[in-house]
């Protein structure tokens, strides 16, 4: 620890060394662009944006995640880092996996997490059809330009409970010129990234690759991420378009979370492997436009995408020896349900005394396409400034899923899970193999206008009509066939007032919905609960659409600072949110090991404060933020969750209104410095600071919370030259021991190594330790 301590020091003061050998301090670094007003784009399909000011809400961006300050997984880590309702948690503890919390809702790659946002790259919705969880490996983030949260607001459609992620992509038109990148580092990393982009007259061209390995911080949690992103452009004052393609071809270990006893122990220890995952895709796309006049323009695209996702999982298993009435025999759960394999013959005692577990292995394939088109009108309206926009989308997928669970067997020692080729093929349908289709067609029609009531005063009002169609095949069966549709039209309006001529007031209301998806509807019974990414079963009720209402309130303001000829820059925000959901859905643990189910949990509400300040001038910048969510239950509900440890004699907690929803830190605070100690030489850090959070399972808060944290990281670079520099960084300099993402689990399933009476069902997932990054990069 203290050689990995002293080298990353070393790779920091590097610059500073070099700086004071050869090159004099100097005061002359570039000064930065700033402008007065900034444009921000209020739909999903980029268009003309009207002036941040005039929005009713706390639009934020950043520019695109930069790998020589944010380190692995460089997407997550800048939002977490650059936006103060953001919180993310590691889950999976793999830095392609982070789960993005925004105002206390999610965008996860775990199937079976409720999405509250949507995410959008270029106009095209990135939520997987099937879940609506979001593979954050799949996103190149070389290639993002600028990265824009919107909160709630109905036109960015399904899932935008909280708000939305807008992603617009690099070009050869805002990123000419070619770059080449070499990091590598702790666990060992390394990272080749190579892009290069051109313009000639009204033609551009981009291209940007990546390679990334790493063997992870945990025992056996290697990954492997390919990505690659092209745009092909052409624009004038007329119109243009752009043909763009993204592909990825990734193998990522999710390895969740482990005892805490064992964690105890040895911090990179797992529980059960593998977890493996391997993601895919390939997705090509136009967009385009084109201007009738002065007033009026058109927008349109068009995508067709093919995704994979083939996840590998070794778990614990309800399986065990029947009683001794049912000789040689395997049971399932109680001792009397006899194992049945796909011949339908009972499962003989093929354990020979070893720990009994499962490998279970899913498969996601679909095919998805969509687009599309709205119109744009920027005309006075009786005399006074109006922006019209007026759209309609559709997003279509065909899916299958597959699933099989294989009875097996668990080392003890690694923990490791050896499949011994025999599937579990239960006729009650309870634990057997899976083969679903699904066709799901969501369509949407919305509008939304902005009028300049006043010289000072925007008044913004819009909606969304959503209708979605999910259609559910069973290939083996009939018990996961369904047809469902749900629509609705979703309202929004407010108003922003300029009191000064650097300071704004806005207030706002919208009301926005997401559908239950294909996983939830077919995972909704609890006397047959599922294990998401393995198998589905029937759904006796069906599942209601959950449906928010946002209200929020706030100042921004900003001023320059200093002198004229060398000015700086100050800007701040202070707002209050409440959101209200109705039909909340929630996925509730089972008494069977590793298995749940979806359900309706009545009424639950997201509510905050968000504040931010930021300074900037030629040498500093430097920005403050912190955010309160208070997450809570508004309905009386029973919820099961077999391993809490107040649950009653039934495995049931008892949740009141006022109870915090799990997983959400109610406080957090984020400190970013930068600062060009000479034209050559920059060095930063942040500092981020998070409350405790109840653990997952824990909705009735009896039980200690999961510790708060907080993390430094620091960052520097040196140029060589005009077109060399160096990089590094460090994540955790003070190798601060936390855990961002705690649940229960039955610890008793098997022997821990090391722990001779597991009696504590906690499970953590641990943050990184120190670590150290290094790099150089060219441009051309």
């Amino acid at each position: 620890m203290e050689r990995i301590t002293i080298a990353a020091v070393a790779l920091l003061l590097l610059p500073a060394l070099a700086a004071a050998q050869g090159v004099a301090p100097s005061n002359e670094a570039p000064t930065p662009t700033l402008p007065t007003t900034e444009v921000i784009g209020t739909t999903p399909l980029p268009g003309v944006g009207i002036e941040r000011d005039k929005l009713p809400s706390n639009v934020q961006s950043l520019p695109g995640p930069d790998a020589a300050k944010q380190g692995p997984g460089a997407l997550g880590n800048a939002l977490d880092q650059g936006l103060g309702s953001v919180n993310t948690n590691a889950n999976q503890n793999n830095p392609y996996q982070p789960d993005i919390q925004y105002r206390g809702f999610e965008a996860s790659p775990v199937l079976g997490t409720p999405i509250g946002v949507a995410v959008y790259q270029n106009g095209i919705r990135l939520n997987e059809p099937f879940g609506d969880n979001v593979n954050w490996d799949l996103v190149p983030d070389f290639a993002i330009d600028r990265m824009t949260i919107v909160p709630s607001n109905p036109v960015y459609g399904l899932n935008a409970l909280g708000g939305a992620l807008v992603i617009d992509m690099k070009d050869g038109f805002n990123n000419p010129g070619g770059e080449a990148e070499v990091m590598g580092g702790s666990f060992g990393t390394r990272q080749v990234t190579l892009q290069y982009g051109k313009s000639a007259q009204n033609f551009a061209a981009y291209i940007g690759a990546s390679g990334y390995n790493d063997e992870g911080f945990r025992e056996l949690s290697p990954t492997q991420v390919r990505q690659l992103y092209a745009d092909v452009g052409a624009e004038s004052d007329r119109g243009g378009f752009h043909l763009n393609f993204t592909g990825a071809n990734n193998n990522l270990v999710g390895v969740g979370p482990t005892p805490i006893q064992l964690v105890d122990i040895d911090r990179s220890a797992i529980y059960t492997s593998p977890q493996k995952f391997h993601n895919t895709l390939a997705m090509g796309s136009l967009s385009g436009y084109a201007v009738a006049s002065d007033a009026l323009s058109f927008q349109g695209n068009f995508y067709l995408r093919s995704a994979g996702r083939h996840v590998f999982n070794g778990n614990t298993t309800s399986a065990q020896v029947c009683d001794p009435s049912i000789p040689n025999t395997l049971c399932l759960g109680d001792p009397f349900t006899v194992l049945f394999d796909t011949s339908g013959h009972p499962v003989p005692n093929v354990l020979g005394g070893r720990i009994p577990g499962e490998e279970d292995d899913s498969a996601i394939t679909s095919l998805d396409l969509g687009g599309s088109v709205q119109g744009t009108y920027t005309a006075p309206l009786f005399g006074r400034n109006n922006h019209l926009v007026l759209g309609a989308s559709i997003d279509h997928a065909d899916v299958d899923f597959s699933s099989t669970n294989e009875l097996g067997v668990i080392d003890p020692r690694t923990l490791i899970v050896s499949g011994l080729g025999i599937i579990i093929d239960q006729p009650d349908g309870s634990l057997a193999p899976v083969r679903l289709e699904t066709t799901n067609s969501y369509y949407g029609l919305y509008a939304t206008d902005t009028l300049d009531v006043t010289s000072r005063l925007s008044v913004t009002v819009g909606g969304r009509y959503n209708l979605a169609l999910v259609h559910l095949i069973d290939k083996i069966g009939t018990a996961l066939d369904g047809e469902n549709r749900f629509d609705r039209f979703n309202p929004a309006t407010g108003a922003a007032y300029k009191i000064t001529p650097t300071v704004t007031g806005y207030v706002g209301y919208a009301e926005t919905n997401r559908t239950p998806t294909a996983g939830e509807i077919a995972c909704s019974n609890p006397a047959k609960p599922c294990s998401l990414d393995n198998f589905l079963t029937s759904d006796p009720t069906g599942l209601k659409q959950v449906v928010a209402r946002t209200y929020e309130a706030g100042l921004r303001g900003r001023f320059k600072t200093g002198a004229d000829e060398a000015p700086g820059r100050i800007e701040w925000n202070l707002g209050l949110f409440r959101t209200d959901l109705n039909n909340d859905i929630l996925n509730v643990p089972s008494a069977i090991i590793s298995s749940g189910f979806f359900e309706n949990v009545g009424n639950t509400r997201r509510q905050g404060i968000e504040a931010g300040i930021g300074y900037r001038d030629d040498r500093w910048s430097l920005s403050a933020q912190y955010s309160l969510i208070d997450a809570t239950f508004q309905s009386a509900i029973t919820l099961s969750s077999p391993d809490n440890p107040f649950a009653d004699a039934a495995g049931n907690i008892h949740v009141r209104p006022g109870d915090h929803l799990p997983g959400i830190p109610e406080h957090r605070f984020k400190l970013n410095v930068d600062y060009a100690a000479t034209e050559k030489w920059t060095l930063g850090g942040n500092l981020s600071v998070a409350s405790d959070q109840y653990y997952f399972g824990d909705q009735s808060n009896k039980n200690p919370k999961l510790g708060g944290y907080y993390v430094v990281n620091l960052h520097s670079s040196y140029r060589l030259t005009d077109n060399v520099e160096l990089f590094a960084l460090v994540n955790n300099v003070l190798d601060r021991k936390y855990a961002t993402f705690g649940t229960f689990g039955d610890v008793t399933a098997i022997p821990l190594p090391g722990v001779p009476k597991p009696t504590d069902p906690r499970f953590i997932s641990v943050a990184a330790p120190i670590s150290a990054f290094g790099g150089m990069r060219i441009t051309f």
